[in-house]
């Protein structure tokens, strides 16, 4: 049975003084792979925290990375890079448990359809601190990472924190991560994640660490989802902890446990998806404190739940601009967009 959930009650914008709305390059209504984005879109678009958008390693100087040895050389360096990966790197686990440390103002992006990235995953940010409430200076920022494959990490293939922001994840492919596929956490702010495969994966992605980490994380964690091919992981798809906006739109939903939950008051706004064998594609009642969730021109197809909603959200175009797919064009589009080998 097709069922059309929906939710088309305007709710109120809030005006955040601090944050410029940003117009950006979105995918149109009827695209192809050939029109993928080229440059960030979403959360990862507005000017905020002293970045115009996210732009990356633009205008440092462009390297290969061929083997381990340049990769990790390359991704730690103070300057801009466009860091290029050909063929497939293996990150080790050594003594950081296969996590491996990127600077601010890098582009990582794969050449091709078979760079992978196997064994180890990527880490955004300082080290934890609970003690640190506020960004710091030295937050890592402007960061983008395109057509890669991610495989197999010991611990999660992306791991965001401690305050980075302005953080592009687009077009690549995400599988068999012992934790996390993307992990965003602990203050971490203005972040896009789009056009992504998750498959053979269980925990997919977390957003907002902990019930008790409302000191970082209230007023931040503004992160865009569109256009990710959520194939068969389980869950956290995402799941939100405190954040507001989290736009979640025009995703494909296929044979997962659940969906989206909001949790700790996070206030999400789900919109344009399609749904197809998800036990629970949106939930606010879920573990903690209730969250907020407002659904719209969503389609569930032999899903067991309806999405939950409860109260209103900050509105995704307080920040920036942007349009839908169709939710019934999605299962096309998207399974023929999203992953590598498409920009």
């Amino acid at each position: 049975m097709r069922t059309l959930v929906g939710n088309t009650r305007a709710l109120p914008k809030v005006v955040t003084a601090a944050v410029m709305l940003a117009t950006t390059l979105v995918v149109l209504p009827g695209a192809t792979p050939a029109l993928a984005a080229t440059t960030a879109d979403g959360f990862a678009s507005v000017t905020a925290l002293g970045q115009q958008g996210t732009t990356g390693g633009a205008g440092g100087a462009v390297v290969t990375a061929t083997n381990t040895a340049q990769f990790l050389d390359y991704i730690a360096r103070p300057e801009p890079l466009v860091v290029q990966v050909k063929g497939t790197i293996t990150l080790p686990t050594g003594t950081t448990d296969g996590m491996h440390k990127v600077a601010s103002d890098k582009t990582i992006i794969g050449l091709g359809a078979d760079a992978r990235l196997v064994g180890g995953g990527l880490t955004i940010g300082q080290p934890a601190d609970d003690r640190v409430t506020t960004p710091p200076a030295n937050a890592v920022h402007n960061i983008i990472i395109r057509n890669l494959a991610l495989t197999g990490a010991t611990d999660d293939l992306i791991n965001v924190q401690m305050f980075s922001h302005h953080i592009w994840i687009d077009h690549n492919d995400f599988s068999n991560g012992d934790d996390g596929a993307v992990d965003i956490k602990r203050g971490s702010d203005f972040v896009t994640v789009s056009w992504n495969r998750f498959h053979d994966h269980d925990k997919t992605l977390l957003l907002g660490h902990d019930d008790d980490n409302g000191a970082q994380d209230i007023g931040r964690l503004r992160v865009t989802y569109h256009h990710n091919y959520f194939d068969g992981s389980d869950q956290r798809n995402p799941r939100v902890r405190f954040g507001e906006s989290v736009h979640v739109y025009n995703n494909y939903y296929r044979d997962n446990s659940y969906g989206v939950a909001s949790a700790m008051n996070a206030g999400v706004v789900l919109e344009g998806n399609y749904f197809f064998s998800v036990n629970n594609p949106g939930r606010v009642d879920f573990s903690g404190d209730l969250g907020r969730m407002v659904s719209r021109d969503n389609i569930l197809v032999e899903c067991n739940h309806q999405v939950e909603v409860r109260g209103s959200v900050v509105e995704p175009r307080t920040y920036y601009a942007y349009s839908l797919n169709r939710a019934a064009e999605v299962p096309t589009i998207v399974p023929a967009g999203a992953g590598t080998g498409r920009i």
